[in-house]
């Protein structure tokens, strides 16, 4: 497999999420059908929510598959939703048997009866599918559907099970709520899960802290029920290792629910009861909307699949290409059945979907990598389609900066490789805040925590229609360059001396050297994915794999690559990536090959670990989770590989020496069984006839090296590390099977082109800078076919003009005839240089790809919302998450100074360090400009500057003291997932023939409506008319863009950039306006409004920090560091020095000018 195999070691079920619900659908306009991939799901919360989000008149489809390789997981998710469907089982026993770790006698009795239930229905799949759950819950193979019986039937069995494993399981727990309050002690601050409070996150910390002592104390969610909870909850105790307590030590049911509302609206702190309160008031909410939409005729399907993530989406990628159901792939480490997909639901493309227009990740990124990720999930996403990555484990010293490091290259150039970037990268901003995250990681620089979700697109879905994007070439030598430069930063910590030498000061990152995330065979995954979205010849191809090896012989500082050269050159030819010249040769019969009538290039090696050998070395949680590897050593050569196979069981040798074969029996007890652990892994066949006799070779099972691994297992197994060894001729331990390469990839989907008006254009050829780091260059040409532009460009000499229309396409225009050519990833037009061939006929274009913070690119159109056409007749607020405003909860606004103390800070930190050096420095950034007007905004709707709350604003040009755009605030809501706050408004865009018609009213409402002006800088109408329509976009829910829609009939958003114009089109005037209702002067304009969700933008901490790093922070009078820290003036709390003896001396230079901070 594409990541290195972990021991098992002691191992945690995750049964509740650990991070706050976010919606699916986000990204998508309210009516496009969601397919939706859900990989590593964990509990059905995002589901839920989802669900709960949609308008309960929707008439789209949700088609969810949701997969998780612990069938625990997948278990109790299908027995939530079925009691969810059933209706009869009230909320607050459903809470019970789902988030309390014991439970009462009755709770049980209703537990086991509805198991019982499940039971019979799931006996076969034909069974289920005639079940009242068969038509929405589905089970994507049938090992699903008996993996889920069989728990269900553990669940209902509790009380009849054995007396010895009734006390097993007892005793388990017991000692589970022993460790774990041993762990967090009496006065613990474990505070992971307030991050659901959101911005109120400090205020809520003690709250959630004192809770989390309790449930893992009690294993309940509310004292009361403590005394009468004496059963264990057997959903808690089957989990992927089987029987018994796994439950995670920082597990709590209140995780997953949002609070911000609560203690952002509380009139006193919230008891922890509160919060209970408050998270069962929100599934009961969840439930009843699931149910609700589960009864109308678009109902929500939820398919079930127990599978490792990156194994399921290759069993898609599988079935894709060949349609054969039975793909042959594991369904996980450790065990031995592979994915076979259910025939009814996936024997005909279009029935069950195989690509997916959303693709969520959980936080898989901390434990499978993010490009091994970004690899699998990709061929999965449909051209518009979304993936979302999420991390919450950092081991970087500065965490906020440590996502630029996961893709170990540049950002944008692993865009134009992969295809897709990260949404906040290329606009610069965010809609989602996670400010309570900087500050939390600000206050502990050693948290082991930092929260980060990241929404992918393609680059060019924002204005390149799909299946147009242009093809893409690269300099080979340059690409061969760039490729070997990130593979060393991949693989140079293998090496200790460079381990050190770079994380040596880094104590986080020396206490996770043991958590590596690639293989050599993850690197040729990439390769794979990378070539299959270029436009390469395989001449080329073969030129830029030359350039990387000639750079990997030659280089020096990696010694422990040698070792695995063998791997990797081994998987490049399985995957049919690049065939060294070595595997062209024919191979020699001898040895175990003698009577085989051909040898292979690639043989699978099954090595059978004697059980008593792996009891001898991994007995006891405490040898932690070392890598396991396999190796092939012989008297002078020594072969690491590491994408091994592992289970338990027994093998059995079947077939002849001239076709051996082998069964395997999967032991179900896994390490609690008794049978050996059976190895597997691919190798070159050459190594065993071409390098030593295989007489010298051994088979061996080793732990890799690491700092955390040599010191716990050296004593025990020497230098080597090895678990075990067998020699190659062994034919009781070791088996020798054929193996064959994976199929060539199948060429993309055909591409059509954007009209070629002048003539056809070429690829998209690509130019890295001088290190080979950054693309800092992209060329197209334009073949001169069109016969007026060959006689004006060719014979007359016409000049073409460049004009870039959006961030990815630029128009060329020879006389009157143009050409859209499209680009991508977004450039600098502006920066364009032309390369003119007259007599050849040829234009070539040449611009700069755009970079964070400079000119064009996302400039050009900052808030993209894309045009709704016949094809596709909706619009997407392309960089903003969208939103049910009914949904969300109102900010009460009437105690402005307790509002003051989390919403001032909240909004202020739209601005990074680096825009509020421009603003104090008064220079323009358009970017600055409208951070600044929204935050005058939004806090003097809320009342907490500027006097009393105000409810009507205009925004004014601040050169012509125009007003053309008018505001009514109805509601401040909570939007909760998105940790931040939304104006829930109406926008009424100010034209003259608007006036004319209705200056009556209108002067009323500006006598009368007690109006603010919010002063607009140079330039800033126009970000503000393309901010509208995005604003409006992405509140839509209930109306639709009809036949007659401007923005379909101009092909155009927004309408007009010009002051006094409407960037808006019609469609959603007088739609939702109710809140128009509830003032006398706002009355008459609510047919000409449209609602609209105004909220902050944020900066993006990677690449803008919003904190100052108080490690830089210096004394004002002499520039220490602190002696030993900092202190504040105590007057104005501005200036710092290192201690009073500083302090004293600047007195009297300071105190004419230091105020006390009010």
């Amino acid at each position: 497999m594409s990541q290195p195999l972990y021991w098992l070691g002691k191992y945690f079920f995750y049964a509740i999420g650990n991070t706050p619900t976010i919606s699916l659908t986000r990204d998508l306009s309210p009516r496009t059908p969601g397919n939706i991939l859900l990989l590593g799901c964990g509990d059905p919360r995002n589901v839920l929510f989802t669900v709960f989000n949609e308008e309960p008149s929707s008439d789209r489809s949700l088609d969810i598959t949701c997969s998780d390789f612990d069938p625990g997981i997948i278990a109790r998710n299908a027995l939530l939703l079925t009691m969810i469907m059933d209706k009869t089982i009230p909320s607050q026993t459903m809470w019970r048997i789902f988030f309390d770790m014991k439970i009462n006698r009755d709770t049980y009795s209703v537990l086991s009866d509805h198991c019982r239930k499940l039971c019979q229905y799931s006996s076969s799949q034909k069974a289920w599918t005639e079940s009242p759950y068969g038509s929405l819950i589905k089970f994507s193979t049938l090992k699903t559907l008996e993996e889920v019986h069989r728990l269900w039937q553990f669940y209902s069995e509790l009380e009849t099970l054995p007396s010895d494993r009734q006390k097993h399981i007892r005793d388990a727990f017991t000692n589970h709520i022993q460790e774990v309050h041993k762990m967090l002690g009496p006065n613990s601050n474990v505070i992971s899960s307030a991050r659901a409070a959101g911005p109120l996150m400090p205020w809520a910390s003690s709250v959630y802290a004192e809770y989390m002592r309790h449930y893992s104390t009690v294993g309940v969610s509310f004292s009361r029920n403590a005394a009468s909870a004496t059963l264990i909850n057997p959903t808690f105790a089957y989990s992927f290792v089987g029987e018994g307590c796994n439950v995670h030590y920082g597990t709590t049911p209140l995780a997953p629910f949002h609070s911000a509302a609560l203690f952002g609206n509380a009139t006193r702190t919230p008891s922890a009861n509160d919060v209970v309160q408050a998270a069962q008031k929100q599934f009961g909410e969840w439930c009843d909307a699931f149910y609700v939409r589960a009864s109308q005729p678009s109902r929500v399907t939820l398919r079930f699949a127990i599978a490792e993530a990156t194994a399921l989406c290759r069993a898609f990628c599988s079935l894709n290409a060949n349609r054969n159901l039975q793909t042959g792939i594991p369904v996980s480490q450790w065990k031995a059945s592979t994915l076979t997909f259910d025939a009814e639901q996936y024997s005909s493309p279009g029935d069950a979907p195989t690509y997916f227009n959303v693709i969520d990740t959980s936080n898989l990124v901390d434990y499978i990598g993010l490009l091994n990720i970004l690899v699998s999930a990709l061929p999965l996403r449909t051209g518009d389609g979304v993936i979302y990555t999420e991390s919450l484990l950092s081991k970087e010293e500065d965490a906020t900066k440590e996502f630029t490091l996961r893709l170990f290259a540049d950002l944008g150039t692993m865009a134009l490789l992969l295809g897709v970037a990260p949404v906040d990268f290329l606009s610069g901003f965010f809609s989602r805040s996670n400010t309570h995250e900087l500050a939390l990681q600000s206050a502990s620089k050693h948290s082991s925590q930092f929260h980060e979700v990241t929404t992918w697109k393609s680059s060019t879905s924002l204005d390149v229609p799909v299946g147009a994007s242009p093809p893409v070439i690269f300099d080979n030598v340059q690409l061969g360059t760039f490729l070997w430069d990130m593979y060393s930063r991949m693989f140079e910590e293998e090496d200790s001396r460079t381990f050190w030498t770079k994380r040596g000061e880094n104590v986080k990152a020396i206490m996770s050297s043991d958590l590596i995330r690639y293989n050599r065979e993850s690197f040729v995954l990439f390769l794979k994915l990378a070539r299959s979205n270029l436009t390469l010849s395989d001449e080329d191809w073969e030129s830029v794999m030359e350039r990387f090896f000639s750079l990997q012989e030659s280089d020096t500082s990696m010694p422990m690559d040698t070792v695995n050269r063998q791997d990797f050159h081994s998987q490049l030819y399985r995957h049919n990536v690049y065939t060294s010249p070595v595997y062209r040769q024919n191979l020699r019969r001898l040895g175990r090959f003698s009577e085989w009538s051909s040898v292979p290039q690639l043989v699978r090696i099954i090595l059978v670990v004697p059980r008593s050998r792996m009891e001898d070395v991994f007995q006891g949680e405490e040898v932690g989770t070392p890598i396991l590897q396999g190796d092939v050593r012989g008297s002078w050569s020594m072969n690491a590989f590491s994408s091994i196979h592992v289970g338990f069981g027994r093998t059995l040798a079947t077939g002849t020496k001239a076709s051996p074969r082998v069964v395997f029996e999967e032991d179900r007890e896994g390490w609690r069984g008794r049978s050996p652990l059976v190895v597997s892994f691919t190798m070159p066949t050459q190594i065993l006839v071409n390098l030593e006799p295989q007489s010298n070779l051994s088979v061996n099972l080793t732990i890799r090296s690491t700092g955390a691994s040599t010191m716990m297992f050296v004593k025990k197994l020497g230098i080597t590390l090895n678990v075990f060894s067998a020699k190659m001729l062994d034919e009781t331990h070791v088996h020798i099977l054929p193996e064959s390469q994976f199929p060539i990839a199948q060429p993309t989907n055909a591409r059509t082109p954007l009209p070629s008006n002048i003539g056809p254009t070429g690829p998209v050829a690509v130019t890295l800078d001088e290190e080979c780091e950054i693309a800092s260059l992209m060329t197209v040409r334009i073949t001169v076919q069109n016969p007026d532009v060959i006689r004006s460009f060719g014979s007359e000499g016409a000049i073409p003009e460049v004009t870039q229309l959006s961030p990815c396409i630029v128009k060329v225009a020879v006389s009157n005839i143009s050409q859209d050519i499209a680009f991508p990833y977004p450039v600098r037009g502006s920066d364009h240089r032309l390369r003119l061939a007259r007599k050849s006929l040829y234009i070539e274009l040449l611009v700069p790809p755009s970079r964070p913070f400079g000119s064009g690119g996302m400039r050009v159109r900052p808030f993209p919302v894309t045009t709704p056409s016949d094809s596709n007749p909706e619009a997407l607020a392309w960089n903003f998450h969208h939103l049910n405003l009914s949904r969300l909860p109102v900010v009460v606004c009437t105690r402005p100074k307790e509002l003051d103390k989390w919403l001032n800070p909240h909004l202020g930190s739209m601005l990074s360090v680096r825009e509020r050096k421009l603003l104090k420095k008064q220079e323009r950034d358009d970017l600055m400009f409208v951070k600044t007007s929204l935050h005058a905004l939004m806090v003097r709707a809320s009342g907490i500057q500027g006097g009393k709350a105000r409810r009507l604003f205009s925004l004014m040009d601040g050169s012509t003291k125009n007003s053309d755009t008018i505001f009514f605030i109805n509601e401040l809501r909570y939007d909760q997932g998105a940790h931040t706050v939304v104006c829930d408004a109406f926008v009424l865009p100010l034209t003259i023939d608007f006036l004319r018609r209705n200056e009556r009213n209108f002067t009323k409402l500006v006598n009368n409506g007690d109006m603010e002006h919010i002063k607009l800088e140079e330039g800033e109408v126009a970000s503000w008319k393309h901010l509208i329509p995005a604003f409006v976009e992405r509140c839509r829910t209930t109306w639709t863009h009809g036949e007659n829609c401007e923005y379909k009939a101009r092909g155009k958003i927004p309408l007009s950039e010009e002051i006094e114009h409407n960037p808006l089109c019609s469609c959603g005037q007088g739609k939702d306006v109710e809140g128009m209702s509830k003032v006398t002067w706002w009355r008459p304009f609510a047919p000409y409004v449209t609602r609209i969700a105004l909220s902050p933008l944020f900066a993006v901490s990677y690449l803008d920090p919003v904190l100052r790093d108080i490690n830089a922070r210096r004394c004002w009078l002499c520039r220490g560091k602190g002696k030993p820290k900092l202190q504040e003036c105590t007057g104005c709390k501005k200036v710092r020095y290192c201690g009073p003896v500083c302090q004293k001396k600047d007195w009297p230079v300071h105190k004419k000018k230091c105020t006390k901070r009010t």
